[in-house]
């Protein structure tokens, strides 16, 4: 079993930048993809960007490309989402993922998921 926590949401100002973490229970937790999605009110779920266990990330989405940045340090099981120039349209639940092996563009494909955190941009 793997348990997923996210922290770091919060209130900013468009412009401004946060830093998820999503930090994971487990032993082989190194050996996982890790997935980061977000779903705002109203709003279909969306795929933000994912990394491999040898820390190889999969294309961003397009409507936070060149803005945010994951990445990971096994050594703390941890996997982080560095957001800069957050606008009001990244308003979302943000969610961390894990799973076995490749990386996958489906929250549902995910073998373990956390609680999310709440990010809100205020314009």
């Amino acid at each position: 079993q793997v348990q997923l926590v996210e922290s770091g949401g919060g209130l900013v100002q468009s412009g401004g930048s946060l830093r998820l973490s999503c930090a994971a229970s487990g032993r082989t937790f190194s050996r996982y993809s890790m997935g980061w999605f977000r779903q705002a009110p109203g709003k279909e779920r969306e795929f933000v960007v994912a990394i491999n266990w040898r820390g190889g990330v999969t294309p961003y989405a397009v409507s936070v490309k060149g803005r945010f940045t994951i990445s990971r340090d096994n050594a703390k099981n941890t996997v982080y989402l560095q957001m800069n120039s957050l606008k009001p349209e990244d308003t979302a639940v943000y969610y961390c993922a894990a799973t076995q092996g490749a990386m996958l563009l489906n929250l549902d494909d995910y073998d373990y998921r956390g609680q999310g955190t709440q990010v809100t941009v205020s314009s």
